[in-house]
């Protein structure tokens, strides 16, 4: 059992005296499947971009830790997620990206479903030409909601259905960006790519908190954002990550650049914040634009990272958009070889999860120490279940 190989007690010492996650952390299956019910699904994990559906009626489905998921903007424009499954036989309902005209039909037996859930049509089902039946109770067979929450974009969900709401668990998230409470719009199709990664998702979490690397992983960027220039935010079971007082924005060949947020403090004309926001949602935001990165575990060993970049008005340069996208892109290229390095270190099997740098590594320590949290939270709760 993991359980048995794992000791959280040595991740959740102080820094300069505390181990990483073992190694079954990032290369047991049971282990990545009880961190999925414990930490990824028993939480707010990031799932898709509302950009992804944005007119009532788009559609579009999903899979999530093995669960076939559909999320929609419903006619009255509430992005929603369900279960992507028929009520009557487990049918999956919507099979490709479009846009429902009418109502989710059922492609088995042709009980159909309003984009809000409601079952309003069940036909033959109380036999040919009768549509109701007394044993079939339309107000209780809707399609099953999965718990969602928009925040800059991002469509976070809670599978399990009983975490505390976003707001509570994310308030301190949402208080240190309140200035960035405002208008932003997706930069479209060459603001959006995915990077297929052979690690586990944790890795690059980790790997994102920490500005420790950027002298060797980064040499672009760290000679005009130096390691000195940045420092570390720290959030203990919240979020972490790094800051930097020195921002270049990106300019096009006649020196335009991007327009900026509204009504920034003086702060942000030369600064930028990088947050992990736990578990899987990997943030950052600028004067001038804004990303996020959501992290899709597929395996102890996959990782898809979902790349969206955002802008303060929707009609910026397509040109600059899409060197901007280049850029990035080329960053977070630079760390593939750390975190797959990483993954393919963890089968040493002398390796004890290795120390923290404590001056460098907090923001991952942090991290570290909130998945202990969440596995050991999951143990408890199977124990008291028995």
């Amino acid at each position: 059992m993991p359980e048995a190989v794992t000791d959280l007690s040595l991740v959740r010492q102080p820094i300069h005296k505390a181990h990483g996650l073992g190694n079954a952390h990032y290369i047991d299956p049971a282990m990545h499947l009880e961190e999925r019910r414990a930490v990824l699904e028993a939480n707010w994990s990031g799932l898709a971009v509302a950009s992804d559906v944005p007119e009532p009626g788009d559609a579009v489905p999903l899979t999530f830790l093995g669960q076939p998921l559909l999320l929609i903007r419903d006619r009255a424009g509430q992005v929603r997620v369900f279960l992507n499954t028929c009520r009557h036989r487990g049918m999956i309902l919507v099979e490709r990206p479009g846009k429902i005209e009418g109502a989710i039909r059922c492609p088995y037996h042709s009980w159909c479903y309003s984009t809000d859930g409601r079952l309003v049509s069940t036909p033959h089902v109380g036999g040919p030409g009768r549509n109701t039946h007394e044993g079939i109770d339309r107000a209780t067979l809707g399609l099953i909601e999965v718990r969602s929450h928009v925040w800059r974009d991002v469509v976070f969900i809670n599978l399990s259905g009983d975490a505390p709401p976003f707001e509570d668990v994310n308030a301190r998230a949402i208080a240190r960006w309140a200035e960035y409470e405002q208008p932003m719009f997706h930069g479209g199709a060459e603001s959006r790519f995915t990077l297929n990664v052979a690690c586990n998702w944790k890795l690059a979490v980790e790997n994102y908190c920490e500005s420790y690397h950027l002298p060797w992983v980064h040499p672009g960027l760290n000679s005009y954002s130096r390691l000195e220039d940045h420092y570390h935010i720290e959030e203990p079971l919240a979020f972490s990550g790094q800051g930097t007082l020195v921002y270049r924005q990106i300019t096009d060949e006649d020196g335009t650049t991007f327009p900026d947020f509204r009504d920034l403090s003086p702060k942000w004309d030369t600064a930028a914040e990088y947050i992990a926001l736990y578990p899987n949602v990997l943030l950052g935001v600028h004067r001038d634009h804004a990303f996020a990165i959501i992290l899709e575990p597929q395996a102890q060993d996959r990782t898809a990272e979902h790349v969206h970049l955002y802008y303060p008005t929707p009609d910026t340069s397509p040109a600059l958009r899409a060197r901007n996208a280049e850029l990035w892109r080329g960053v977070f290229v630079e760390d593939v070889f750390v975190v797959e390095g990483m993954q393919r270190g963890r089968h040493a099997s002398g390796f004890d999860g290795g120390r923290f740098a404590p001056a460098m590594d907090g923001p991952t320590h942090l991290f570290h120490d909130w998945v202990a949290a969440q596995i050991e939270a999951g143990r408890a709760r199977a124990r008291a279940a028995e």
